[in-house]
């Protein structure tokens, strides 16, 4: 299986699925790219961050800047949002919504906190933008994919 996704940061986390009547544990992992900077890939019931052939995991694209701010105050508005407990200090919830459903969760706030200041190291914050080749991008879309543009 060939991946083309690189990552920069892994880290394996248990989420407590927070049922009507019971927690379920749910392994992920937390995965950081470099090459897509203001995101956090959360990763569901993969043995691959990047979901290739044959895994049948979910995968969920989060801000990492909505993350960081979670671990503080509520934030998130529609399909995912993240808060810290107030009765528990190592608690943080994260809900997610989609057209099938939604969940809620409760992970460790100090996992996601250490994870996220290793994704710091890789990529500080506020330097996002200037990872990213938009001008190539912008020039790849504009020509249509065309052989003028680089590695299309």
């Amino acid at each position: 299986m060939t991946s083309r996704w690189t990552p920069g940061h892994i880290s394996p986390i248990t989420l407590q699925l927070v049922g009507p009547q019971s927690w379920t544990e749910v392994p992920a992992l937390l995965c950081y790219d470099p090459t897509d900077p203001f995101a956090v890939r959360i990763a569901f019931g993969e043995g691959e961050p990047d979901g290739g052939d044959g895994d049948d995991g979910i995968a969920w694209l989060v801000s990492r800047e909505l993350l960081q701010a979670g671990l503080e105050h509520p934030t998130g508005d529609g399909d995912v949002r993240v808060w810290p407990a107030h009765a528990t200090a190592d608690v943080l919830f994260l809900h997610l919504r989609a057209p099938s459903g939604e969940a809620l969760f409760e992970l460790s706030r100090g996992t996601v906190a250490a994870f996220l200041r290793h994704t710091e190291v890789l990529v500080p914050p506020g330097s996002e933008s200037s990872l990213l080749e938009l001008d190539q991008e912008l020039d790849a879309l504009l020509s249509n994919g065309g052989p003028d543009s680089p590695g299309r």
